[in-house]
């Protein structure tokens, strides 16, 4: 029987071979379930979100993806295998084309991915569910808040209906309202589509809020 979900299993991980921050790290996001990861600065949980993302090859140990195993990364992985996990970082002025405007920042998988047909219907759809109206979608991002930013950044994050969601630290620099609203756009997509959430944060009451389970790393 194929294991459904995202899992590490006993990965080795970080940016110095020698002296690895991730050190046989093992875990498992089944569907439908959100897991919260918590624990101190420098730990290696931003480390290993991105190598479950698909972004970081891992010095040792494996990810699997729904039964499958992870062995090519980044833009090597097969587009099948890296559009079902959708990634949201915690500083979005530092994952976005600063010469994108908002609705072309939601629309760049589906260009990058041969699917711009779908754009006239997806971006607007999840511009609506994340609050951003069309004066907003015309400008760029030196042009928007922070927490304006992030919910563009969210809506590309699920532009291609991922099976999985990484988030890390994606509230950190967010206010309480944003940040309500933000948790409630991940819930409401999680509640319709059975995907299954990583949740990284230094926040751990907002963690037990938000998730099934919250692990502490290292642990």
């Amino acid at each position: 029987m194929v294991e459904l979900g995202l899992r590490a299993h006993g990965v080795v991980a970080g940016y110095d071979r020698r002296a690895p921050i991730v050190r046989d790290a093992s875990l498992l996001i089944a569907p439908g379930e959100a897991v919260g990861m918590s624990g101190p600065s420098g730990c290696g949980k931003s480390t290993l979100a991105r190598v479950l993302a698909l972004l970081q090859v891992p010095y040792g140990g494996r990810v699997s993806l729904d039964g499958e195993f992870v062995t090519r990364w980044r833009f090597a992985a097969p587009r099948a295998m890296r559009t079902r996990v959708g990634v949201l970082f915690q500083q979005p002025r530092v994952s976005v084309d600063p010469r994108l405007r908002l609705h072309e920042v939601i629309a760049e998988p589906l260009r990058a991915g041969g699917r711009s047909v779908e754009v006239a219907e997806r971006v607007p759809e999840l511009a609506a569910e994340v609050g951003l109206t069309d004066d907003l979608l015309a400008r760029r991002p030196h042009q928007v808040s922070d927490g304006q930013l992030q919910r563009a950044c969210l809506a590309r994050a699920l532009v291609l209906r991922p099976r999985y969601l990484v988030c890390d630290e994606m509230t950190s620099m967010l206010d309480a309202s944003t940040t309500a609203a933000l948790v409630g756009v991940v819930e409401r997509y999680r509640a319709s589509t059975g995907a299954g959430l990583l949740a990284v944060s230094h926040d751990p009451p907002l963690l037990r809020r938000w998730c099934d389970r919250v692990v502490e790393y290292p642990g």
